[in-house]
């Protein structure tokens, strides 16, 4: 491998990043782009690197670059060299009580607007140095996830009163059965749960804890759900309801992103009343970091806005 540190001059940071990018993105024009600088002098400072290598790094092709093989034998061991900078970098910086670095976050598709958006914009006016990278997915989806340390904290739905794992509850949320604009049954502000027997019902695919719950509860109504359609989109459920002949059974958040864009009626479902709480849940997968902990604390401080009507609650 060639020498990272000193020769007669030390080949830096910089190039060797810039090689990285170059092999991601496989052209000098879009690496070029990325800069902000122009096509010659990313191949001027490839040529140099190359030639302080001793060896070609690169085969330019009529499409762009590929890695030749030395610069494929080496590709992984400068990756983790930058990533391990990086993190020096980012644990000097934490050191020092600044909030730097990558933080995964799960949400479910209903949270992206504007509870995520906003949280988006006050990471990039007050820490800037915090990235934060968003992964939407379903319940089961978002658990696996936490489980496996793939994110560092993730927006969900939890159906018990109380707390468990570390979790966070922000808000607490009633369901509603939604339909077509027009409809009888949701014409009222609420309707009583046993309306939804055999109902043609549009939910999310299994495995989902919300979809036993309901179950549990029809159960114990002697009722059946009669589940039409499952889907796991959120925007596909709500164009399904609004086309007419199904129902599905959403919370606030939701009904509002979609009503945006769809002609939706909805009641909230009473006796009982189906409540849902909105927790934040942190992986048990190592400590949180110095990033992470900051964005949890937004992320509380932007619920409590919402439930103290400070910011307008129109998403799920």
């Amino acid at each position: 491998m060639p020498k990272i540190a000193y020769q007669e001059e030390a080949i830096d940071y910089a190039s060797w990043k810039l090689f990285i990018v170059v092999s991601e993105l496989g052209s000098l024009t879009k690496t070029a782009t990325a800069y902000g600088t122009t096509q010659p002098h990313i191949s001027r400072q490839i040529t140099e690197l190359e030639r302080e290598c001793g060896g070609r790094l690169f085969i330019r092709t009529g499409r762009g670059v590929v890695l030749t093989e030395l610069g494929r034998r080496i590709a992984p061991r400068i990756r983790r060299w930058i990533a391990d900078t990086d993190q020096l970098t980012n644990d000097i910086r934490a050191t020092a009580g600044t909030p730097v670095g990558a933080v995964r976050l799960g949400i479910l598709p209903s949270t992206a607007h504007p509870f995520v958006t906003t949280l988006y914009y006050r990471l990039k006016e007050r820490f800037p140095l915090i990235q934060l990278t968003i992964r939407e997915g379903q319940g089961a989806q978002l658990e696996t996830w936490l489980e496996n340390g793939d994110v560092d904290l993730a927006l969900l739905y939890r159906h018990s009163p109380t707390p468990n794992h570390g979790d966070v509850y922000l808000s607490q949320v009633e369901t509603y059965l939604v339909g077509p604009p027009g409809d009888a049954l949701t014409s009222a502000p609420t309707v009583a749960f046993r309306s939804l027997n055999r109902l043609p019902l549009v939910m999310f695919c299994r495995p989902n804890s919300w979809r036993d719950k309901l179950d549990q509860v029809a159960a114990e109504h002697g009722m059946v759900l009669n589940v039409a359609a499952e889907v796991d989109s959120l925007a596909l459920q709500t164009r399904i309801v609004s086309d007419g002949g199904m129902y599905a059974l959403l919370g606030p958040y939701a009904i509002a992103g979609a009503t945006r864009s769809l002609q939706l009626q909805s009641s909230a479902i009473v006796e009982p009343q189906l409540l849902r709480h909105i927790a934040l849940a942190v992986s048990q997968q190592g400590p949180l970091t110095l990033a992470g902990k900051t964005v949890m604390q937004l992320v509380k401080e932007i619920a409590n806005e919402a439930q103290t009507g400070a910011m307008p609650v129109d998403v799920e």
